[in-house]
């Protein structure tokens, strides 16, 4: 996975959308501590700077260097550099001592896990019958009719650039594995939906595209996804000034769950 994000580290801090408040609330409501929280997949740690806000400690974990020279120090924030591969040993010196965390969050990078594996290294550091796994996507922006017409026809085209784990994303995680129980006072694991909104002008716009892991691919196969033709496309369905600022929406869709007891 880390590799799909290499060449586009900057990009996808300045363009990427932020998460509401009202997502981590939820989130937090739902574990009985707030004593420690490990965000896996924290890239650029965007999600471990709002838990920040709510639990007294942070690890933020990444397999890429490069993500992680972007993130914010914080004081009650840890970041850590894994390998793909870290065993369980090597998480509860790394990362967390067993049954010592209270929440386990994984922001738009659920899909590039191994699932069966992390399962098990989740269980064993999550506090048995209490702790919390929380796992999020956001799906395609919204702008409007005009631009979202643009924008699907060329993310029809980009498909065979995606790697296959996206297949999770456009499902909004609604059919993956998920052996949790429902947190209390909810009757499922969800999705459960939110959303999110970013203000960008088309180049704004344009450079969020560029940091798709599908763009970066196509790149290297020798075909641009943002050629002319679709650049004039965005532009004409944008309006006739470029440095327009509108309103990006973000559907945004969570799995929660806590481990059971006798795990």
């Amino acid at each position: 996975m880390a590799n799909l994000f290499l060449k586009q580290a900057k990009q996808y801090v300045a363009t990427r959308p932020s998460y509401p408040p009202e997502l981590f609330d939820f989130i937090a409501s739902k574990t009985p501590r707030r004593d420690l929280a490990w965000d896996v997949g924290t890239g650029n740690g965007q999600a471990a700077a709002s838990l920040a806000k709510l639990y007294k400690a942070v690890v933020g974990t990444d397999t890429s260097a490069q993500q992680l020279a972007h993130a914010p120090p914080l004081p009650n924030v840890r970041y850590v550099h894994t390998p793909a591969d870290l065993p369980l040993a090597g998480i509860h010196g790394a990362v967390a001592a067993p049954a010592s965390v209270d929440l386990i969050t994984v922001a738009q990078a659920f899909h590039w896990l191994d699932l069966p594996r992390f399962y098990a290294q989740a269980r064993s550091v999550l506090r048995p019958g209490r702790g919390v796994l929380a796992a999020w996507c956001y799906t395609e922006p919204r702008v409007g009719a005009a631009v979202d017409a643009v924008f699907w026809r060329l993310y029809r085209g980009s498909a065979p650039h995606w790697a296959p784990n996206r297949r999770m994303v456009d499902d909004e995680y609604r059919g993956a594995d998920f052996p949790f129980d429902p947190v209390d006072g909810e009757a499922h694991t969800g999705p459960f939906e939110f959303s999110t909104e970013r203000r960008m002008d088309l180049d704004d716009y344009l450079m969020y595209i560029t940091s798709w892991s599908a763009y970066q691919t196509a790149k290297d196969r020798g075909v641009e996804l943002l050629d002319d033709a679709t650049v004039h496309e965005f532009e004409a369905a944008w309006g006739s000034d470029r440095k327009e600022v509108k309103t990006v929406t973000y559907p945004i869709f969570l799995r929660i769950g806590k481990v059971r007891a006798e795990e």
